[in-house]
């Protein structure tokens, strides 16, 4: 089977769902407007790619790998983002829905969600030491067994974490937001 090298292209308002999606090495390339929905991504690099506008909700991303990729005002809805190549795994997330999209055990050290949904995410077993959670809201996000050791929450909102259940050794947080780290005492904070 040929492998495909793609590099340094624009992909603008194209369906993959309809179009069998050409797998191979994307490097430096920028999708703008896409739609990836139910697309099978599986065996396919995105290296120092950028996806703008997109619409990559339940991927098939068995085995993908993404490489420096930045994700900005896409939907992500329901990927398994654990199933991808651990290899070199690093995305920036910005203005993005992620609800429902799982990354158990995934090292996501220094990764920066911002201004992004991550209704009901799982983040179980995860390494996100010096994560940024900039303006996010988590709401029913799932953190057990976490390294958040020095991750950044002070703009963020919704949030239940466990101190016992979690590393959370020089995590920053504001004093409005405080309430997610003691909820399961059941105390009042007035």
């Amino acid at each position: 089977m040929q492998h495909n090298f793609i590099d340094e292209q624009t992909f603008k308002n194209k369906t993959f769902t309809e179009n069998e999606f050409e797998k191979g090495d994307y490097e430096l390339c920028t999708f703008i407007n896409c739609v990836f929905l139910n697309a099978n991504l599986s065996h396919t690099r995105f290296i120092e790619c950028e996806f703008h506008d997109c619409n990559l909700s339940s991927a098939n991303i068995f085995d993908t790998s993404f490489q420096d990729v930045y994700f900005k005002g896409c939907k992500l809805l329901g990927l398994d983002f654990e199933k991808c190549s651990d290899f070199a795994f690093t995305i920036k997330v910005e203005q993005c829905q992620l609800n429902h999209a799982s990354f158990y055990k995934m090292n996501l050290k220094k990764t920066l969600f911002k201004d992004s949904k991550l209704e009901g995410v799982d983040f179980t077993e995860c390494n996100l030491s010096n994560a940024v959670f900039d303006e996010c809201n988590l709401i029913n996000v799932t953190f057990f067994n976490t390294n958040l050791e020095n991750t950044n929450f002070k703009t963020s909102e919704n949030f239940k974490i466990d101190p016992e259940n979690n590393r959370l050794k020089g995590a920053k947080f504001s004093l409005k937001t405080i309430e997610g780290l003691l909820s399961k005492y059941q105390i009042k904070i007035e």
